[in-house]
């Protein structure tokens, strides 16, 4: 399968705010699995599409032996605090502590457009909030 090459700062694309897609097309539907491809051969645990040169709101994120696909995701409710330790694909050799919400509720359309809510905890609640950070051009680097 193909696989994307991943943007690394200072590549301004990882810096835009992502647009809307409001409609999951089968285009997007196979972005989404060559995302998943692409994260998993860089032995990453979530993707977004602006790491991979895209300007739209689309993530995917893998906490085995779940992948979790959504484009627009939000954060619907939040609550509690994790501090963690932090890297990322598009800032390559980088760390940083990160004080996230250890409980969330994400609502995105999934691969098959259909709105779905997910609750997460602990390290998949991190990704999602690292990966959606993603689409408002928010990196790592902007915690230290």
């Amino acid at each position: 399968m193909e696989t994307l090459k991943i943007r690394v700062l200072p590549d301004a694309i990882l810096r835009q705010k992502c647009k809307k897609i409001e409609k999951v097309t089968p285009e997007i539907k196979q972005l989404f699995e060559v995302m998943v491809e692409t994260m998993v051969l860089n032995h990453g645990i979530g993707l977004a599409a602006p790491q991979v040169g895209i300007d739209q709101q689309l993530i995917v994120v893998c906490i085995e032996p779940l992948i979790y696909k959504l484009a627009d995701p939000v954060i619907i409710k939040s609550q509690g605090s994790q501090v963690g330790e932090e890297g990322c694909l598009s800032v390559p050799g980088e760390s940083v502590e990160v004080d996230r919400c250890d409980d969330i509720i994400v609502r995105g359309l999934n691969e098959n457009n259909q709105l779905v809510e997910i609750k997460a905890r602990s390290l998949l609640a991190r990704v999602f909030q690292h990966e959606i950070d993603h689409l408002q051009g928010k990196l790592i680097v902007d915690y230290k």
